[in-house]
């Protein structure tokens, strides 16, 4: 749970106004350090390492994050299908399922919107 958490701030961090304002303002005293280390291969090399790294790192954080997000979006609407006295209760073991199949559940329950449709109202041009 404190990875968990760890990444969970972290992400939060990192999605923030400041840290954007942060990197922004890291890149332009970056640049304007170029004349006086004479835009050498040392100074190109500070900013190509150090922003594959933290791509590299941010990745990880970001699936992570984004598993743990999927995860307990699947987990309520699992817990709203299983509330619901009319939904099969055997959708709450799709992600059991193969492609093949969850391919011919999606055919059935497009089938069944079909004849229905959506009112939108009225639409302002």
């Amino acid at each position: 749970m404190k990875f968990a958490s760890f990444c969970q701030s972290l992400s939060n961090w990192a999605g923030s106004s400041k840290t954007f304002l942060l990197a922004i303002a890291l890149i332009g005293i970056w640049g304007s350090t170029g004349p006086y280390f004479h835009y050498n291969d040392t100074w190109q090399l500070i900013i190509n390492t150090s922003t594959t790294i933290i791509t590299f790192l941010m990745v990880f954080l970001i699936q992570n994050t984004q598993n743990r997000d999927n995860d307990i979006l699947h987990l309520k609407i699992d817990e709203l299908i299983r509330a619901t006295t009319d939904a099969q209760n055997a959708t709450l073991c799709l992600d059991k399922m193969g492609s093949r199949e969850l391919r011919k559940l999606r055919a059935h329950y497009s089938s069944l919107g079909e004849d229905d449709q959506v009112d939108v109202g009225p639409i302002a041009d």
